[in-house]
């Protein structure tokens, strides 16, 4: 089944072949969001699985997300041109203003989107009230800051009180992480989950969508 093949050919890394099938699939008429669903996220979900049971690694599962993404930007602007997307999940991500680092950050915005979400990405050094107007015009689920620093975790909670001020904070979930923080902080400062690396991180949002 090429399903399988493709997913198959994920847990590879092997861009290819992943482009080869997806580009099969296509012209056998499969839909766009089909070939996403049952193959490219079915293989994406098999790395996290033996990520978490240790048989696979960073390095290996960032090969298998940039095989992934090959076969997604096949299908991408075939799925924004259907009205029902595929893709139903939106992010808001960026580093806290004060923090010029992103490799985390950058590590956790590619396996969400190796996983579906749609994610916008405002970078480094942001500020409380650029995270706000964010959600303010996209509409996010879930809103993920990074901080690496601890002298910028402040900027959290700070971002926190200010969707509550303008009222957004009920509309968007949070999410935090970065060395500094901790699950007990996170807490603590009223986010909604936390992720110690870009793994969880996938496995957070995914909880934090459902709830």
């Amino acid at each position: 089944m090429d399903f399988q093949k493709l997913a198959e050919a994920v847990v590879e890394g092997n861009v290819k072949k992943v482009k080869g099938l997806t580009e099969k699939l296509l012209s056998e008429g499969i839909r766009p969001d089909i070939i996403l669903n049952e193959g490219l996220l079915k293989g994406m979900q098999k790395v996290s699985d033996r990520y978490k049971e240790k048989d696979f690694y960073i390095p290996e599962v960032l090969l298998s997300s940039r095989a992934m993404q090959a076969g997604f930007h096949i299908i991408k602007p075939l799925i924004e041109d259907n009205s029902t997307s595929a893709l139903p999940h939106k992010v808001v991500i960026g580093t806290v203003a004060g923090d010029l680092h992103d490799i985390g950050k950058n590590l956790v915005s590619l396996m969400l989107k190796s996983r579906g979400f749609h994610v916008i990405d405002l970078g480094i050094d942001v500020p409380p009230e650029d995270f706000v107007e964010a959600v303010k015009k996209h509409q996010p689920d879930i809103l993920a800051m990074s901080s690496l620093l601890t002298t910028t975790l402040a900027i959290i909670p700070e971002t926190i009180r200010l969707l509550k001020k303008e009222k957004y904070r009920d509309k968007v979930k949070i999410m935090v992480g970065g060395a500094p923080v901790t699950k007990d902080y996170a807490r603590a400062v009223g986010s909604d989950g936390y992720a110690h690396d870009a793994i969880n991180a996938v496995v957070v949002a995914l909880d934090l969508v459902k709830s």
